[in-house]
């Protein structure tokens, strides 16, 4: 039986609806505290590409609120990160919502992080592979480096990842994860503050 196309699918539905079903309390909790800091906006809603490059819309809790200068001009990430924005970003809480992407198919937990859709037309064919399997929550450039390293460097883990996804590889991959979590290790949010955006080679 194929891992990829079969086996992974079926434990990324299970996995999500018990990790949402058993996760709900800091869920509703997470989503109260966000929507009173956020004015009743504790959702941040992005398309990004999926596997095969199809569009989908990305769920995340929002860490930062839309206060503007007088010009109209969004404030700088620093400036509209909430203080339980902060707290849910650095537990990376804020990627809890990502389990309904799981859900629903779009996303998986291990594999590629989904970028942004205007970066698509910038890949060489060979950063294009990523796209070969479904967006992960992690992945296997998120636990060597994240925003510290290049984007050459970070395509190279995802290609690498792509040949050589396994069952044992995304263990090991969940479970580096969860240590950075808890030693709270290289935290940030891609495409923001920590993330130069991609300009193509």
């Amino acid at each position: 039986m194929n891992y990829q196309d079969t086996i992974k699918p079926f434990l990324d539905f299970i996995c999500a609806l018990l990790g949402l079903i058993l996760l709900s309390p800091i869920f509703l909790l997470v989503w109260l505290c966000l929507a009173i800091a956020n004015h009743g906006k504790p959702f941040f809603y992005q398309r990004r590409p999926g596997k095969g490059g199809r569009i989908f819309t990305i769920v995340k809790f929002r860490t930062m609120n839309d206060r503007r200068d007088k010009e109209g001009q969004l404030l700088p990430d620093a400036e509209r990160l909430t203080v339980v924005g902060s707290f849910v970003r650095k537990t990376s809480l804020d990627e809890l919502p990502q389990l309904l992407n799981v859900l629903k198919g779009d996303m998986s937990f291990v594999g590629p992080r989904p970028l942004l859709p205007e970066y698509l037309p910038l890949y060489t064919d060979r950063q294009r592979i990523r796209h070969n399997v479904k967006p992960g929550i992690t992945g296997w450039a998120q636990i060597n480096g994240r925003n510290a390293i290049g984007w050459e460097q970070k395509f190279e883990y995802d290609v690498w990842y792509v040949a050589h996804q396994s069952f044992a590889l995304d263990l090991k991959i969940l479970f580096l994860t969860l240590k950075k979590v808890v030693v709270s290790e290289g935290i940030s949010s891609d495409g923001q503050a920590t993330a130069e955006a991609f300009k193509g080679d």
